[in-house]
């Protein structure tokens, strides 16, 4: 029993040293891929410095990425494309043309982290008063790139201010 034992011991260790012999393989061609984004303005329009909560970077990738071609709307007959995209934090509406292209996009988001130099303005401008809610506007064309504003809402016990503020911190 003692050597049969031994033997299947010995058989399981030295098996797998002979699975491992390597045999020399030719190396593939592989066929050419090409990969181009056809959105890639619109991402480098909407970009910000400030780094945007998470959900909206995401949802701003999904519409860069959208096909419309691929898509259960597609038809010959269109010129023009409008696509709601929709998360809890916020919505886009954006349009693209026949060929996939996008064209301009409506976007609002409401609390999302605010651009360092939102924050610097509001402070400076109105000591003591809270930031209580914040909407985020892009408006982006093709032609003329991105445009992007904030709404605030700021609190001081029973006042209220509503201001509007562009990316770098001006009033508007």
């Amino acid at each position: 029993m003692k050597k049969v034992l031994l033997g299947l011991l010995v058989t399981g260790l030295i098996l797998p040293i002979y699975a491992q012999v390597e045999k020399t393989a030719k190396p593939e061609e592989l066929t050419e891929v090409v990969v181009y984004a056809t959105n890639y303005k619109y991402l480098q329009n909407v970009k910000t410095e400030q780094a945007a909560s998470i959900p909206v970077k995401m949802l701003e990738r999904k519409v860069a990425e959208f096909d419309v071609k691929a898509s259960g709307y597609y038809q010959d007959d269109y010129d023009l494309y409008e696509i709601n995209f929709y998360i809890p934090e916020g919505t886009i509406l954006a349009a693209y043309d026949k060929d996939g292209k996008l064209l301009r996009t409506i976007e609002r988001f409401n609390n999302v982290n605010l651009p360092k130099a939102v924050q610097k303005a509001v402070v400076k401008r109105f000591p003591g008063w809270a930031v209580t809610k914040d909407v985020f506007l892009v408006d982006y064309r093709e032609a003329m790139g991105a445009t992007k504003k904030y709404k605030l809402k700021l609190e001081n016990g029973d006042k209220i201010i509503r201001v509007k503020m562009s990316e770098d911190g001006k009033f508007l």
